[in-house]
Formats: structure tokens, C-alpha cells, sequence
């Protein structure tokens, strides 16, 4: 039997864990809209996810320079299982009136429980990053970076088949008890896996083992143009709040949860397909020219999937976010990795995480409050509906559309200003100058 490299064992163990994480993430919003049926709570989750994610990332960038990275990883299964244990049990002893209501503290102490326990799983995400750039040479990193895209679909993918299957089967209890389970199998394999897990050089002077953001922000500094690439992220992620918000509910005012679930499963093939295409062919020799263009690509596409309440539209729509969001990532990963020194690799990539995603909350917070009390009743009998309401349609749904419009083409402005920056020739003139080079394991 051949031996599988460990690379792609360590792809195969963090599918795993993504699997886990996304199951529980979409069974928590599915089965919270259908007990509450409120927008405004699937858009508390989506607000509560994105400030979790942005404000725990420098932080867990720096626990991934600091430590070997299996360990580092074994310890976020670990923490993801803790809590989800911890989640159950909240779960079993809240009666389940308690948890229909909005108002309700069990319910959202059970949903902070939960998405902390999603959100452990993010140092995993840092750090494969970094160990693309310790296992990969440089001229594949970018066709790597496209399998780790590659596994995200396939988390989706399996995610998305069986989220809204479980939630009609056993609510939020059974996807908990299965996390819990795989959780453990995750934390069980991954010390099987060998490779050089060098100890880190990253302690400080004293000997203290610091965030150093000071540091960090130096390293962004001192790259012509990273600073605004992370920016043109972060404005990108604040439109992108948007649709963690409003997307399952507006899914769900077309379909049942089993064929939404179907629908995202179906195409989440489209995840996979462009992490394939990436691993094959790569990112070509600009890979910032190639971010833009897909951006571009995608927000012409958000502007135009819910002109009417199709759920034909509302597939390609979903279909193309999910075909070109990987080549989004795999570009920014791989210019990132490129021009930061691998030592500080994992702090890079937690600031810029955590600076993409602070506008993020913001936007999941206000936009289901102003979907509800506002666009919903513009759309519904209000003088959006008198206006437009005769080609665009009316009711609750047609008002989350109207949202989703608006934010699409804000996308396609905020592109096509990046495409003409300065910042954008400084940053493709600084990744062709910088050099190719393997960190030593």
C-alpha cells in the first residue's frame, strides 16, 4: 500500500473536523429559524460567528508561531469537543419552550456555546496555512492552496446533505452528539500522522512568547500594498455579512430545510470543482489580478440570483459564489505566503483574519434587524412594493432580495475601484519581486 503524504493526511484529518464544525454551524441556523422564525436570530448567529472569528484570530495566529503545529491542532479539536459537551448539556436541561424564544437567555447562552466551539476550529485553518508553507515547495503552494479550498467544498458539500436531514430528524441534539463523536476520532488520528514539526523560534527577548502585534502590523508595513489588500478583504467580508445573515432564511422561504440542505449540498459540487481546477492549473502568474477578476465575477452574480424568487436563480447564484470563492482565497493565502517570513506566518494570518472580519459583525448584526422592521415592510405593503412590486415582487422574501441587490452591486463598485488603486500595482509588483523560498523543517 502506498504511504499517503503527509500533506494530504493532514487535509484528510482536517476535513474531518470541518465536517464536524460545519454541521453543527448549519444545523444551529437551521434549526434556530425554525424554531424562532425570525430573521433577526439567524442573523445574531451569522454576527455572533463573524465577531468570534475576528476577534479570537491575532490571538490564535499567535498560538500557532508559538507552538508546533500538530499539537496546536490537537488541542483545538480538544477545546472544539469541550464545548460542544458543554452545549448538549445546556440543551438538555433547558425546557424546550426556552428555547423558541427569542428573548431567551438558555437559547442564546446554548448558541454562544455552540459557535464558540465552531469557532475553535479556526486555529486548524491558521495553522494548515502555515504548514503549506513548511511542506509545499513555493512553485506548488498555489495548486496546495486550491486542495485546502478543495476540502472546504467538501465540508460544505457533506455539511449541506446532511444538516437540514438532521435537524428534521432529532432538532440540534443529534448533530452535538455526532460532533462530539468525530470530534474525538479527529483528536485520535492526528498523532498517527508524521512529519518534521519543527519547534518554533518565535519567543521574544525576555523569553516570553507575546501576540506582538506591534510586530506584526511592522511586517504588514513593511509589504507595499498588503495592508490595502487586507483592507479590500475586509470591505469585501462586510458585504459578505450580508449574506451569513439572510441566505438560509431567505433559502428557507423558497423550500423545506431537507431540499435547502440538498440545494446547498448540490452546489457546494461547485466548491470542489474549483478546488480541483486551482490544484491543477494554479492561480496563474498574478494571483491578485486573478482575486479582482473572480470578485468581480461573483458580485455581478450576487447583484442579479434574486430578481425574482426562483429557486433556479437562487442555485447558479449560490453555485457561482461557491466556484469562485476558493480562488479568492487560494490567491490572498498564497500571495501572503510569499511575501511574509514563515516565522511570522501565523500571526500575519490571524491579523489579517481578524481585520477582514471586524466590519463583518457590524453588518450580520444591523442587517437582519433592518431586513426585518425594514426592507421586509418596504417590500411587503410599504412604497418599495407600490414601486417596484409589479416585476420584483412583494412579501417577506422579496425584501431580503432586495438586500442581497443592493449588496451585490455595492461589490462590483468597491472591485472595480480596487482594480484602478495604486495599492494593488505596489503589492503585484512586490509578490514578482519577492523570492521563492522553502522554510527549514
Amino acid at each position: 500500500m502506498p504511504r499517503i503524504d503527509p500533506f494530504h493526511a493532514i487535509l484528510a484529518n482536517n476535513l474531518l473536523q470541518n465536517v464536524v464544525n460545519f454541521t453543527v454551524w448549519f444545523a444551529l441556523v437551521f434549526w434556530a429559524y425554525l424554531e424562532t422564525q425570525s430573521v433577526f436570530v439567524t442573523g445574531m448567529i451569522g454576527g455572533i460567528h463573524l465577531l468570534f472569528t475576528g476577534g479570537f484570530a491575532i490571538w490564535f495566529g499567535s498560538l500557532v508561531d508559538h507552538h508546533r503545529k500538530k499539537p496546536i491542532m490537537l488541542g483545538s479539536s480538544a477545546a472544539s469537543l469541550a464545548l460542544y459537551a458543554a452545549a448538549l448539556g445546556v440543551y438538555w436541561v433547558t425546557p424546550e419552550e426556552a428555547m423558541a424564544q427569542t428573548a431567551s437567555w438558555p437559547l442564546w447562552g446554548f448558541i454562544v456555546l455552540v459557535m464558540l466551539a465552531v469557532i475553535a476550529g479556526n486555529i486548524r485553518m491558521i495553522a494548515l496555512s502555515t504548514l503549506v508553507t513548511l511542506l509545499i515547495p513555493p512553485e506548488r503552494r498555489d495548486k496546495a492552496n486550491g486542495l485546502v479550498g478543495m476540502v472546504g467544498g467538501l465540508g460544505f458539500l457533506v455539511t449541506s446533505a446532511i444538516s437540514g436531514f438532521l435537524v428534521a430528524w432529532d432538532g440540534i441534539r443529534g448533530p452535538l452528539v455526532l460532533a462530539i463523536g468525530f470530534s474525538a476520532l479527529a483528536i485520535v488520528h492526528l498523532p498517527l500522522v508524521r512529519f518534521e514539526d519543527p519547534v518554533p523560534d518565535t519567543a521574544t527577548e525576555s523569553g516570553r512568547k507575546e501576540i506582538d502585534l506591534k510586530g506584526t502590523i511592522r511586517v504588514v508595513a513593511a509589504v507595499p500594498g498588503l495592508f490595502a489588500l487586507i483592507l479590500f478583504a475586509t470591505f469585501n467580508n462586510l458585504l459578505g455579512g450580508v449574506f451569513m445573515a439572510l441566505m438560509d432564511g431567505y433559502g428557507l422561504s423558497l423550500m423545506s430545510v431537507e431540499d435547502w440542505g440538498l440545494l446547498w449540498a448540490i452546489t457546494s459540487c461547485a466548491f470542489i470543482a474549483s478546488g480541483i481546477v486551482i490544484a491543477r492549473v494554479g492561480l496563474g502568474r498574478k494571483p491578485l489580478r486573478t482575486l479582482l477578476l473572480v470578485n468581480l465575477i461573483t458580485w455581478t452574480a450576487a447583484s442579479l440570483f434574486t430578481v425574482q424568487a426562483s429557486i433556479l436563480l437562487l442555485a447558479v447564484g449560490c453555485a457561482v459564489w461557491m466556484f469562485f470563492g476558493p480562488f479568492a482565497e487560494a490567491a490572498e493565502q498564497t500571495t501572503l505566503q510569499r511575501v511574509v517570513p514563515y516565522e511570522r506566518q501565523g500571526r500575519v494570518f490571524g491579523f489579517a483574519q481578524s481585520v477582514e472580519q471586524a466590519a463583518s459583525p457590524l453588518t450580520a448584526f444591523l442587517i437582519g434587524p433592518l431586513t426585518q422592521f425594514i426592507a421586509i415592510p418596504l417590500m411587503t405593503d410599504g412604497a418599495g412594493a407600490a414601486l417596484i412590486g409589479g416585476w420584483f415582487g412583494t412579501g417577506p422574501a422579496r425584501g431580503m432580495a432586495l438586500v442581497f441587490c443592493i449588496t451585490g452591486l455595492l461589490g462590483v463598485v468597491l472591485t472595480l475601484a480596487a482594480f484602478a488603486s495604486r495599492s494593488y500595482r505596489l503589492l503585484s509588483e512586490a509578490y514578482e519581486a519577492a523570492p521563492e523560498e522553502t522554510p527549514r523543517a
